[in-house]
């Protein structure tokens, strides 16, 4: 199967991430189907668009919008796929969301994005554990390299894990400004991103 503009994929494990293991127990964190936080984002390319050129081959790891693999409740509460829905193994994706691409082991944001980990907060009167706006570049499509520290504007980051770590994906065009590294910047990884 093949389209001319979409995507084709098939989501790596199930649609929805529900479950941790803890020894030898599975722990359900989520029963709502609504909750984003809990939706893969990770899938197989099948086939590429034939209308588009693309740096992304069949084959390769993609990281995608939550909202490929989601399913709803209409308003008459029956549950619904999402449109990029064709079964359970095949979706049909636009380009435009899809954000990253793993090949040999190694992670690329497309074009016109970044990842970004966030920062511990150090300042010491401040109740929030991580630095708002201000991260250091995990993956860029840009100038900007592996290790740069930069700001970005509010609202534009969106959480991903991706390897047991926790990134914000952000739109090149939002990193507003590239800071001097000091080198004592501690990286913020939440525990649950680790687990599982």
């Amino acid at each position: 199967m093949k389209s001319p503009f979409y995507f084709i994929i098939e989501p790596v494990g199930e649609r929805y991430n529900n479950a941790k293991k803890v020894d030898d127990k599975e722990l359900i964190l989520n029963t709502e189907i609504s909750n984003h936080e809990f939706i893969n984002r990770q899938g197989i390319v099948k086939s590429i668009p034939l209308a588009y050129k693309t740096e992304i081959e069949v084959g390769d790891n993609v990281i995608v919008n939550h909202n490929i693999f989601r399913r709803w409740n209409d308003v008459k509460g029956r549950e619904r796929n999402s449109r990029s829905f064709i079964n359970e193994k095949t979706y049909l994706v636009q380009p435009d969301q899809v954000y990253a691409y793993k090949r040999f082991w190694e992670w690329k944001p497309v074009d016109g994005y970044c990842f970004v980990k966030p920062i511990k907060n150090d300042w010491k009167y401040s109740i929030n554990p991580e630095k708002p706006l201000v991260g250091i570049i995990k993956y860029s499509s840009n100038y900007l390299k592996e290790g740069d520290l930069v700001g970005f504007t509010p609202n534009d980051e969106y959480e991903f894990v991706i390897n047991g770590e926790r990134l914000y994906r952000i739109m090149n065009k939002y990193i507003t400004i590239k800071y001097e590294y000091q080198g004592n910047e501690e990286t913020y990884n939440t525990s649950w991103a680790q687990s599982g």
